[in-house]
């Protein structure tokens, strides 16, 4: 079993930053894909970001790309979003998904997810 803990949400201004962080636990690091998604009031749930933990191949939603960033600190079992220049648009319950299948987790379909943190992003 794996467990997944989000943290690093919370309300900041159009322009601002926040980086959000899923510790992982319960897994072989390595042996796991990771993701992030996002889902806004009255939206459906969409998909963010995602990085094969094993090595270096990462995607991201177009309407993120060179806005955030996913990386991962292998000493801690923590993926990290890093995200720049967000608008009010980027509101939304974050939430980290992960699985053994690089494909799975992109589409939304990964094993396991988080409880979620909330983004906010005032005008």
């Amino acid at each position: 079993q794996v467990q997944l803990v989000e943290s690093g949400g919370g309300l900041v201004q159009a322009g601002g930053s926040l980086r959000l962080s899923c510790v992982v636990s319960g897994r072989n690091f390595y042996a796991l894909s990771l993701g992030w998604f996002r889902q806004a009031p009255g939206k459906d749930r969409e998909f963010v970001a995602a990085a094969r933990l094993s090595g270096s191949e990462t995607t991201y939603a177009e309407s993120v790309k060179g806005r955030f960033t996913i990386s991962k600190d292998v000493a801690t079992s923590t993926v990290w979003l890093q995200m720049e220049n967000l608008n009010p648009e980027d509101t939304a319950v974050y939430y980290c998904a992960a699985g053994r299948s690089f494909g799975m987790v992109v589409r939304g379909t990964g094993e396991y997810w988080g409880h979620g943190t909330q983004v906010t992003v005032s005008s």
